[in-house]
């Protein structure tokens, strides 16, 4: 039998890959993500570390982050020693975990509007999807060439 990638599934299962490919395509948002922050702010494109944003900066936020989850959840399929889409998805539900307790812990701290973490929080899981089935697109485009 075989995954959607058409790798065989074996019944052992090699976890350490598994949590490889998830600690990487994590990392890789974070960095990415705080990277950009940080850069932003230094260069006076954003206010100052723990003032509020105007919403329209906070869009911006909002695509790039969403850019680095579909960049994080490539890199989670591409890593992943099966079945990568399913790790890419479980990926995105960590992060809309994440963001959910981030919403939860700034939800009335005056850092800008509600829109921007529940934002976060929607687009968690399906841009994971979109690296996802970016790598499995890769991977037919491999297969039949």
């Amino acid at each position: 039998m075989t995954d959607q990638s058409g790798v065989p599934i074996t019944k052992q299962r090699r976890w350490g890959g598994s949590v490889l490919a998830l600690f990487a395509g994590f990392m890789a948002a974070v960095v990415l993500s705080l990277g950009t922050d940080f850069t932003l702010h230094a260069i006076g494109l954003w206010p100052a570390l723990g003032e509020p944003m105007a919403p329209q900066l906070l869009a911006v936020a909002t695509v790039y982050r969403a850019i680095y989850g579909v960049v994080s959840g490539y890199i989670i399929a591409r890593m992943a020693p099966y079945r990568p889409l399913e790790h890419a998805l479980i990926g995105g539900f960590i992060g809309l975990v994440l963001s959910l307790v981030g919403a939860l812990a700034t939800w009335n701290r005056g850092f800008g509007p509600h829109w921007y973490p529940v934002a976060l929080v929607v687009l968690a899981v399906p841009s994971a999807w979109v690296g996802g089935r970016l790598r499995l697109a890769q991977l037919r485009n491999l297969a039949t060439h």
